[in-house]
């Protein structure tokens, strides 16, 4: 879409996602970063296979893979500054099909994330220094992907001047009291590839009301929408739009006639 010329003469870009972890009526969001920074990994931990009843004749990557992921683990609880939020979780391990054989090769992959980009990206050269080093002292060799085009994401970050003219026209749609703060999220947002360009603004609609059921956060298999919420969505979509370009024009017009009365 960026390629395409999607934000050609934009001057700025808002997003919402529904979330049950606010009630209905409310939204939330917060200035500066507020979702983390993505990457993926995948690696292939080649050892030499053989039976399990002689384990002395292999290389058993299964052992290398378990050792790897124990180290990975590492990363962010010895490496990384407590307060500089960061996450590595291996979420797929294939390797062998039967009990009593130990396979050639094991494949495991994962997710990584950060709260800003350097951070991210020294997670990502760790992750591949550690899956190598730790694949040889386990006399295995491993090969790591990170499938890195346009797949590494930035920090989804929220533009101060549009934080205030969001709190502003929230707080007039919905009452201040239902504009909610909210701390960082360790999840990710492909908007952040717009923002990342121009200001950008992304905020969370409450969607909970147990009095009809429960909603289950996203990403759940029992995830369904409370679509009451979604004239909150719309209105306020159309308010943040319309009131920043008349705004904007207001203050673009100020600003021409100040330059002419400098003349």
């Amino acid at each position: 879409m960026i390629e395409a010329g999607a934000l050609e003469n934009i001057n700025a870009i808002f997003a919402l996602h529904v979330t049950a972890r606010i009630s209905a009526g409310s939204v939330a969001s917060r200035p500066g970063p507020i979702l983390a920074g993505y990457g993926m990994f995948e690696a292939v931990i080649s050892g030499k296979g053989g039976h399990a009843a002689i384990p002395q004749h292999t290389i058993d990557p299964i052992l290398a893979a378990s050792n790897i992921i124990l180290s990975l683990q590492l990363l962010v609880s010895r490496e990384a500054d407590p307060l500089d939020s960061q996450v590595v979780t291996v979420a797929k391990f294939h390797g062998g099909g039967a009990f009593n054989v130990i396979p050639d090769s094991v494949t495991i992959g994962g997710t990584f994330r950060a709260l800003s980009k350097e951070s991210l990206v020294k997670l990502m050269h760790r992750i591949e220094e550690v899956i190598i080093a730790q694949a040889s002292v386990n006399r295995c060799n491993a090969t790591v992907d990170f499938f890195t085009d346009n797949n590494l994401y930035p920090v989804t970050y929220n533009n101060e001047v549009l934080h205030q003219h969001f709190m502003n026209v929230a707080g007039d749609l919905l009452g201040t009291e239902n504009v909610k703060d909210m701390k960082p999220s360790m999840g990710s947002e492909d908007f952040s590839f717009f923002s990342e360009l121009i200001p950008g603004y992304f905020f969370f609609l409450g969607m909970k009301n147990e009095s009809l059921r429960k909603f289950e956060i996203a990403h759940s298999p029992y995830f369904t929408i409370n679509e009451d919420v979604l004239p909150y969505g719309a209105a306020l979509h159309a308010s943040l739009a319309t009131r920043y370009l008349l705004e904007f024009e207001a203050l673009s017009h100020r600003t021409v006639r100040s330059f002419h009365d400098e003349l």
